[in-house]
């Protein structure tokens, strides 16, 4: 009950700010959106970010970290963005100044409406229900606010999102695209194991690969990539968009490509160390497994999120010869302060 009474008070300073706020002002809390890191001053977390331009042109993958997200001293919201197409920096951009914004946004009329409603009790159990319905809305309004825009040609352009908000011990991950979220844990035996927490969403994917086909979209490879199964569509051998979600990619969105995030929920325990999120040219080359034991092998915890985008630019060039290495990026966040 007192958890739920601090997100209303931390939720009522947030609105009290306005909801014109401009994109151009500084939120409340403490942001991140380049390498480095960030300790958390009103909980137990640590985040480390770094990303690292490929050998294709401009780094197109961007990333926040935002303590005391929505005003409450226990929530955080990370996220990595990964753009793809001519504008795909562009529009990786746009989306993680505005997702955080428009989430936050829909969180508090929710939060605000329910316990009118039903009171803190109410609540309390639907937490995550409220979350979910609030990401879904936000994704929704970010991809059009991105559709009507006049500074960005997101018709070819687009890109990925994998966020999460974590509050006290509830964590929950959106994920639109083929990024990727792993959680470290503890087993019985003391080993740290890997959990992964969401699906990359891949065009062959069955449920995916479905609904763009009864879109009239058409899902296949290319004869030089055997294996990379791409979304076109009907007529024409175009865009060629390796994922089945996306925010912008306007060119193919009435063939079955969508915004909508598939959002799930975890509760941190004591055996829960750490979360990466990490953009697909990092899982392209390490396992999550592999991802896990270079984090957790790292000393110090500033330096995790830089050595593991370094193990991956060495796994391109090491087992992805004569391509280009992919931009690499990842955000660990830890969940416990280190005993002294």
């Amino acid at each position: 009950m007192r958890q739920i009474s601090s997100m209303l008070q931390g939720l009522a300073r947030s609105m009290s700010l306005g909801k014109e706020r401009k994109e151009a002002e500084e939120p409340q809390g403490t942001v991140l959106r380049s390498s480095g890191t960030l300790w958390g001053e009103g909980s137990e977390t640590f985040a480390a970010v770094c990303s690292r331009r490929g050998e294709k042109g401009t780094n197109q993958d961007t990333s926040i970290v935002w303590e005391g997200y929505g005003c409450q001293d226990d929530t955080i919201f990370c996220g990595v963005f990964d753009g793809h197409g001519q504008w795909g920096h562009y529009v990786a951009k746009a989306v993680r100044e505005s997702l955080p914004q428009s989430l936050l946004c829909h969180w508090q009329e929710a939060v605000a409406l329910t316990s009118l409603i039903d009171g803190e009790k109410r609540l309390s159990d639907c937490q995550f229900d409220l979350l979910k319905q609030s990401y879904l809305a936000a994704a929704a309004a970010v991809d059009e606010e991105l559709r009507r825009s006049r500074r960005l040609d997101a018709v070819n352009s687009g890109c990925t999102a994998l966020s999460i908000v974590k509050q006290g011990d509830l964590m929950v991950v959106a994920n639109v695209g083929d990024s990727r979220a792993v959680l470290a844990t503890t087993s019985d035996d003391g080993d740290v194991t890997a959990v992964q927490l969401t699906v990359d969403f891949k065009p062959d994917l069955p449920q995916e690969k479905a609904r763009i086909t009864q879109c009239q979209g058409r899902v296949h490879c290319l004869d030089d990539e055997p294996g990379v199964h791409r979304v076109w569509v009907p007529h024409r051998e175009a865009p060629g968009l390796a994922m089945s979600r996306a925010f912008g990619d306007y060119c193919v969105k009435d063939y079955g490509v969508i915004s909508a995030p598939e959002v799930t929920q975890r509760r941190i325990t004591a055996r829960d160390q750490f979360v990466i999120l990490a953009t697909d040219g990092v899982w392209d080359v390490l396992s999550n497994e592999e991802a896990v034991r270079i984090v957790a092998a790292t000393p110090d915890r500033e330096k995790a999120a830089k050595r593991l985008v370094e193990c991956a630019v060495r796994g391109w060039r090491r087992k992805r010869r004569g391509i280009a290495v992919d931009d690499c990026s990842a955000v660990c966040l830890f969940f416990h302060t280190p005993a002294p």
